[in-house]
């Protein structure tokens, strides 16, 4: 059991994965810190200095607007729809972000090289031959030589 678990995890592809997983997750802190530091201000400040990270709804009767989303999430429910907007936000750049590196290895791949052919078809009875026969073994006609 351990021989076969051992060559599993050696496969090429576990160990792709793997340094995909990693990569991955380091790739998110960068694009949750690009977000949450750099755009969501940049929209905050658009939208009239509206911070997104404590934009919520009460749903309680003891939370007052105002409060720190922290602090109202104490005092009752809160819908809390501004970090809803962070995620998505959060989302859709990662979505990107992958989907130019997907196609930019993509580009980078060449189209593998066609193979010789082996065969061909005797013109005579349409049966396939090898490639470098001079006679059809079915029909007996006699074919040009390559």
């Amino acid at each position: 059991m351990w021989k076969e678990f051992k060559e599993f995890a050696m496969k090429g592809n576990v160990v792709d994965l793997a340094v995909a997983v990693i990569i991955g997750a380091a790739f998110g802190k960068i694009v949750t810190s690009l977000v949450e530091d750099i755009i969501m201000p940049l929209v905050g400040k658009a939208t009239g200095g509206l911070d997104f990270t404590n934009v919520y709804l009460p749903l309680s009767d003891s939370v007052k607007p105002g409060l720190a989303l922290a602090d109202a999430r104490k005092l009752g429910a809160v819908l809390a729809y501004g970090e809803f907007v962070t995620v998505i936000i959060n989302f859709l750049i990662i979505s990107f972000c992958i989907f130019l590196v997907v196609k930019a290895l993509n580009s980078m791949k060449k189209p593998a090289p066609e193979a010789p052919p082996t065969a061909k078809d005797c013109p005579a009875c349409t049966m396939t031959i090898p490639i470098a026969a001079t006679r059809c073994p079915h029909c007996t006609t006699e074919l040009a030589r390559p």
